[in-house]
């Protein structure tokens, strides 16, 4: 693989040859036969469909439920390379917690300045119903998924930080299953950090934030909004995993200030619930009252110290992209340190003079909803064609608070598997982070999503990308 180009290269330095952290997997790549690859390929395939991996596209008439793809690839780091990346997540996982704590109590953040009043005051995610009360354990982001992009050997930025219902988990633990069934061989020559451990770690992270009321082993159950969401194949499998309950709203009902959970032997009380309902659907006696998902009171329940709902209801607003740019004083304000990771310079529409070098350099940046994800709603203006440019050029007009803009970043590339051998393609990574009164646990490597177009800088999977296993060796 002969890779030349402008972006950094994660396994072949131009100079030198392969990276040491890529070197025993190359060599041991280089003497496979092609024809075994390719097989094992299609094998990881039919194994992902037969065990339902798949997501839901919305918006489209036509092929809705998809497989992801998955490519044999490994994207492989270093210790040293993760123990920098985990001490950044660290810190700024516990920031942000201290940040929504500050947001729904005292407010000291905006009282010194360090962020504008209105862009929590008239944020969308901010929920009045959190003011002056504090979850069991003051626990608000019980499991965070940061977005990670790399551009060079040691420079890694985050991209946005998922701390609302940060889903993908299950693709990372399936990856690596898939890798150990097809290639056991390759784990004993190359001491890899495990991942195995996530759904028990999850499990007692979750149990550990039971209400202190809570006698006894805590009972986690799991809520979806049902089979026709995008990520239901995740709810149910970590349900599986933890040894939970999966529920949908229906299952649920208020009982003697508690919520409980229908089962064939009667309603049974439930201690920590494992969310994945937004926060709109969560309530319909407080928040959407057409809402067929959630649970009508639960937000009394909660709100009387009688169930943990993780992740905590308003932890939206430390999705918002507005406020991701204002992460670097988040960090310092709440840690007394400088960010160890740094934030992609960001330009906030909602400002008359970054609006208008967007609206001038519109070809040139990433431009995004403040409360997107999954790809949607977002213009790449090097790919983008002159009557897109001009019709996103109008929304950011009429509607500047709801857009951030980016540079379009040199994302580094990890090789994929092709007909001809291997080929660069770029990459993010999403590591997973739980929380409790314990402390942060950072499981080692997460989820790596690959844009399988070559030149494509858009990984998400309802986008057209992939997935590979990561690795974090061992010291």
């Amino acid at each position: 693989m002969n890779n030349s180009s402008k972006f950094y290269d994660e396994m072949v330095d131009p100079a030198s040859g392969v990276r040491p952290p890529y070197a025993a997997y190359r060599e041991w790549f280089d003497r496979q036969d092609p024809a075994r690859l390719e097989s094992k390929s299609a094998e990881a395939e039919a194994f992902f469909r037969r065990t339902g991996i798949t997501f839901n596209v919305y918006g489209e008439s036509a092929a809705q439920e998809r497989l992801i793809p998955f490519d044999l690839v490994p994207r492989v780091l270093s210790a040293r390379q993760w123990q920098k990346l985990s001490k950044g997540i660290d810190q700024r996982v516990r920031a942000i917690n201290a940040f929504l704590h500050d947001i729904y109590h005292r407010q000291e953040i905006l009282r010194a300045g360090r962020i504008p009043q209105g862009l929590i005051a008239n944020n969308d995610a901010f929920l009045p119903q959190m003011m002056g009360f504090s979850p069991p354990g003051d626990v608000y982001t019980h499991i965070v998924g940061t977005d990670i992009v790399r551009t060079g050997e040691d420079d890694f930025f985050v991209l946005e930080d998922n701390a609302r219902t940060p889903s993908g988990v299950s693709y990372m633990l399936e990856n690596r299953e898939t890798m150990l069934q097809m290639f056991p061989e390759i784990f004993s020559r190359i001491k890899v950090q495990p991942v195995s451990d996530y759904p028990k770690s999850l499990r007692r992270s979750l149990a550990a934030c039971a209400p202190s009321g809570c006698r006894g082993k805590p009972t986690v159950a799991v809520l979806t909004p049902g089979i026709y969401n995008s990520a239901y194949f995740e709810h149910s499998f970590l349900a599986d995993q933890m040894g939970a309950e999966l529920v949908e709203g229906h299952d649920l009902k208020v009982m003697d200030g508690h919520i409980a959970m229908r089962t064939t032997e009667g309603y049974r009380r439930i201690d920590v619930l494992y969310r994945r309902v937004d926060d709109e659907y969560l309530d319909p006696l407080t928040f959407n009252p057409s809402s067929m998902l959630g649970v009508p009171g639960i937000m009394d329940v909660y709100r009387a110290g009688n169930i943990t709902i993780a992740n905590a209801p308003g932890t939206g607003v430390a999705d918002d992209k507005a406020i991701y740019s204002y992460m670097p004083d988040i960090v310092e304000f709440y840690t007394g340190e400088a960010a160890i990771l740094k934030n992609v310079e960001t330009w906030r529409c909602s400002e008359p003079e970054s609006l208008s070098y967007v609206l001038d350099n519109l070809s040139e940046l990433v431009v995004k909803e403040v409360h997107g994800s999954g790809g949607y709603g977002m213009l790449v203006g090097p790919a983008a064609s002159k009557q897109e440019l001009a019709d996103f050029a109008d929304k950011l007009r009429a509607r500047p608070n709801n857009y951030i803009a980016q540079p379009t970043l040199s994302l580094s590339t990890v090789p994929i598997f092709v007909d001809q051998g291997l080929a660069p393609r770029h990459v993010d990574l999403r590591p997973f982070a739980l929380v409790s009164p314990r402390g942060v646990d950072i499981t080692p490597g997460g989820l790596t999503r690959v844009a399988l177009k070559e030149g494509s800088l858009v990984v998400n999977s309802s986008q057209g990308g992939g997935t590979k296993d990561t690795w974090v060796l061992e010291d």
